[in-house]
């Protein structure tokens, strides 16, 4: 098992990006896929055509998501927090993804940052 840690520079205000992470038309919008999301603690949730699914842990409007994301036959709870900082031209987006199954750690770094991120970026870019 392994973590992964990044901050991403977004060109938006943390509220904007917060939005944009929970409800399920703006999922949609950024990452050209279906979404399932609420910002209910422990409702369940969907993303990228049901690629990666989990359970809602926590919310802080604005500020922070806490997801557990689900993979098949893992013990160890594996814990997504995304808390979102002002900065002068945005958002900063600190990441923690916890107990990434090894065999699967290259691919989600890539996609933290090409698919997750890297789609997020673009899409308020190119506002």
């Amino acid at each position: 098992m392994k973590d992964y840690k990044k901050y991403y520079s977004i060109s938006a205000p943390p509220e904007e990006v917060y939005l944009a992470l929970t409800i399920p038309l703006s999922i949609k919008l950024w990452s050209g896929a279906e979404g399932e999301m609420s910002t209910e603690p422990g409702s369940n949730f969907s993303l990228f055509d049901g690629d990666i699914v989990g359970k809602n842990l926590e919310f802080i409007e604005g500020k922070k998501i806490v997801q557990q994301w689900y993979f098949d036959g893992q013990t160890e709870d594996s814990i997504v927090t995304i808390k979102l900082h002002e900065v002068k031209n945005g958002c900063s987006a600190e990441l923690l993804h916890t107990n990434i199954p090894d065999e699967v750690y290259d691919e989600f770094v890539d996609g933290w940052n090409t698919s997750y991120f890297g789609e997020l970026i673009e899409f308020f870019d190119g506002e």
